[in-house]
């Protein structure tokens, strides 16, 4: 900000009596912040920002101080030391943030794929007992189940068991009735 600048802003901030806007003050992109007496209700006065002509109107950005001065929630506006502090916590507040998402990122997640094991470059000799056996069965005396099946005695087997639904559909016309299925027409026209 120039010299020339500078005491522009003090001349408008001044509260003369036969002034009807102030300058309250201006934000570090260049915006300003101004008060004026409104005709309808003379005891409170009204609060505006102009925008600097330099930027677009999506591109405007009122900071959350200043904001809160716009809608009366604060008394006082803020001063340029606060704005810079501010500034400076949203930079750790970034900084902050990225290490905890780097942190995040270096635990495993239960959604993530598993590793795979890796495998072992020789089987052993002996895979616990399932080793294939040199004599045969029958030269030991044990039979294998597989060849020579036998039936376990138990429970009889029923035959199959009546339908309790035919019972209740027993002379009624639609007892068969099954839906069909719906195929739509052409739309009627209006």
């Amino acid at each position: 900000m120039g010299p020339m600048r500078g005491l522009w802003l003090k001349w408008k901030m001044l509260k003369l009596p036969w002034r009807k806007t102030f300058l309250v003050g201006q934000d570090l992109n260049g915006n300003t912040f101004w008060e004026f007496k409104d005709q309808i209700n003379a005891g409170r006065l009204r609060r505006i920002v102009k925008y600097s002509h330099r930027t677009h109107f999506s591109d405007v950005k009122v900071t959350p101080q200043w904001h809160q001065w716009l809608r009366y929630t604060r008394p006082d506006p803020p001063s340029i030391e606060e704005q810079q502090g501010d500034i400076g916590r949203q930079a750790q507040l970034k900084y902050l943030a990225q290490q905890a998402d780097e942190r995040w990122a270096s635990k495993p997640s239960f959604l993530d794929k598993p590793r795979e094991q890796p495998k072992p470059a020789t089987l052993p000799k002996d895979p616990g007992g399932y080793a294939p056996q040199t004599e045969p069965d029958e030269k030991e005396g044990v039979q294998s189940a597989v060849d020579n099946p036998v039936p376990i005695p138990g429970p009889p087997r029923s035959t199959k068991k009546a339908d309790p639904w035919k019972k209740a559909q027993g002379g009624n016309p639609s007892g068969k009735w099954q839906p069909e299925a719906w195929t739509p027409g052409p739309a009627k026209k209006r």
